[in-house]
Formats: C-alpha cells, sequence, structure tokens
C-alpha cells in the first residue's frame, strides 16, 4: 500500500494540475470577446461624409452601384452579395499614398485568396483619366486576381457619391469643381450584410494586418 507521504503527494500534484485547469478556464472567460462596430455617418470625421447624411447614427449600409471593372465587365452589388469585402479608392497616375495603398492590397489579396467569401474592390478617383485599359495594364502590373479583386471605373457622380454617402471615406476637393474628390488612405471593412465594420490605415501594413484578422473574425461568423 502506498504510503500516506506518496499519497499526499499524489493529491497535491492532481490538485495543482486542477487548478491550473479550473484558472485557466476562468480566465478564458473572463477575456472580453471579440467585437467589432457598426460604423454609421455620425460616428466618422464631418469632412468624409455628405452633408445630407451627417446626422444618420443607424441602420447604415452600402448603397446599390454599378461599375466596369478591369475586364470590361459590369460589377454591381450582386457580384458582392453575402460577401465580406474591402474597399477603397486610388488613381493609377497617384504619385504618393496610392503605390503604397496597392502594395499593401497585395499583400492582403494574397493572403485572402485562398477565403472564397472574401473579396477586394478599388474605385478610381479620376475616371476620365483610368478608363478600363489603363486600369487593366494597371491591375497586370500589380498581379490582381480577378476573381478576387476588382479595380473599377465609371461616372465621377457615381463614384463620388458612393465615396462619400455609403463609404464614407473621401473628402472634397476643390468647392469650384463639381465632384472634385481627394481619396483618404482608407480602407474599409465591409461585412456579409453591406454594414461598414472599421477603417483601416491602407499605408500601413500593421493596420493591414489587423484588417486582416477582423477579416476573420467576420469570416468566422
Amino acid at each position: 500500500m502506498l504510503s500516506f507521504l506518496k499519497k499526499y503527494k499524489i493529491f497535491l500534484i492532481v490538485m495543482s494540475v486542477l487548478s491550473v485547469f479550473i484558472f485557466s478556464g476562468i480566465y478564458t472567460l473572463l477575456q472580453p470577446k471579440k467585437t467589432l462596430p457598426i460604423f454609421t455617418p455620425r460616428d466618422v470625421n464631418p469632412e468624409l461624409v455628405d452633408t445630407t447624411i451627417q446626422h444618420i447614427g443607424y441602420n447604415h449600409t452600402v448603397a446599390d452601384y454599378k461599375f466596369v471593372n478591369q475586364n470590361g465587365k459590369t460589377i454591381t452589388e450582386k457580384d458582392y452579395e453575402g460577401k465580406i469585402y474591402v474597399a477603397d479608392f486610388f488613381f493609377t497616375t497617384c504619385p504618393t499614398i496610392c503605390p503604397i495603398m496597392t502594395d499593401n492590397m497585395v499583400w492582403l489579396q494574397n493572403e485572402i485568396k485562398n477565403m472564397p467569401n472574401v473579396m477586394l474592390l478599388s474605385h478610381t478617383v479620376t475616371p476620365d483619366i483610368d478608363s478600363v485599359p489603363v486600369l487593366k495594364a494597371y491591375a497586370e502590373t500589380k498581379g490582381v486576381l480577378d476573381h478576387k479583386w476588382n479595380m473599377v471605373t465609371g461616372d465621377i457622380k457615381d463614384i463620388f457619391y458612393m465615396a462619400r454617402t455609403s463609404y464614407l471615406v473621401v473628402k472634397t476637393g476643390n468647392p469650384s469643381e463639381l465632384y472634385d474628390m481627394v481619396h483618404t488612405e482608407n480602407f474599409v471593412l465591409v461585412d456579409q450584410k453591406r454594414r461598414i465594420r472599421g477603417f483601416y490605415d491602407g499605408t500601413n501594413l500593421e493596420e493591414v494586418k489587423k484588417l486582416l484578422e477582423d477579416i476573420r473574425f467576420l469570416d468566422q461568423k
């Protein structure tokens, strides 16, 4: 038979193991669960939002749209139905933040290429310059995967209104020039219900890595 001392040692070991499991379980339960906000026009810098909707603080979703992508294909909200996607605004001749943003979007594309429920959508803010052939050449130099990433052009008025009334990310430019836009570095995370769930600095790879984490979070829901 085991001596009392040996039994006591075994008892202590068992209790120690149980304590580890109990306390780790309690610690896990006490940790705040990850959540993502749902953004509305009232939550965003007013400079980035059209004055007609700045007061809205509920039920904001991305509106219907129709643009043309780098392959000359018409792209609408139906192509993104039920998808998580990241939207941004750029132009191919931008010499400053756009190359960095595009490189970071390429990085993100490579991370989500095997995630069927996730896509990318980039809008040009200079559609008079960024025709379909221009976008196609640009997309090819960046290694854009057509089934994951649409670079779109269209009517300047439609792009302007999507930027300022749906995605809430573009400042107005010269007040004397109608529909003039100054795009920002924002990447916009849109969920499966067309709601905005986050804004990220597209020039900062660490921010884009956080965006990827949030995409994965939404993709699990």
